[in-house]
């Protein structure tokens, strides 16, 4: 599969299979987020790989959805600003790393037929303290991945602007 047709499979699942995720996928996993590009190469991030009951269950009380319980792992997606990049106007560029790496993951889930799914409204506070998370690292996304529950899940038809209604030739 070409890479355009790798970002018409990726979605968001948030309906997991029983099944546990195989050790080298998710190694896979992280290294497509080790991969990712960063402002001035600085790779200013943390992966928390979470699969144990008692760590899950903490992790869920960050995101209490039903359907997010499902997923048998998740992937802590943590920022330093102490490490990032900051622009000349100030401007840190953490968020921006984290969001690279978080959907190489994404993507490299799709490619292995794994689910997953971008969470970015949770607890942080509570995140950072059930993780003993240090103070200038910040939890940005919480990405809960497994098979699919529905093998038919990848693929469906995306409800996108057209190109012409999103691009500007030249200028604004």
């Amino acid at each position: 599969m070409n890479f355009l047709e790798l970002t018409q499979k990726r979605c968001s699942i948030r309906q997991y299979a029983d099944k546990p995720v195989e050790a080298e996928k998710i190694n896979y996993l992280l290294e497509a987020a080790r991969m990712a590009p960063s402002a001035v190469n600085r790779q200013p991030w943390f992966f928390v790989l979470v699969q144990s009951e008692e760590k899950r269950e903490q992790l869920q009380a960050c995101y209490a959805r039903e359907w997010f319980r499902q997923a048998p792992a998740y992937i802590i997606v943590c920022g330093d600003h102490q490490q990032s990049w900051k622009r000349p106007d100030g401007k840190d560029h953490m968020d921006i790393d984290a969001a690279i790496a978080a959907e190489h993951i994404c993507l490299a889930a799709a490619e292995q037929g794994i689910g997953s799914c971008w969470v970015c409204n949770f607890d942080v506070e509570r995140c950072k303290r059930e993780f003993r998370l240090p103070e200038e690292v910040e939890p940005v996304v919480l990405i809960p991945f497994g098979y699919p529950a529905n093998p038919d899940a990848f693929g469906q038809p995306k409800n996108r602007k057209p190109i012409e209604e999103i691009t500007k030739r030249e200028s604004f």
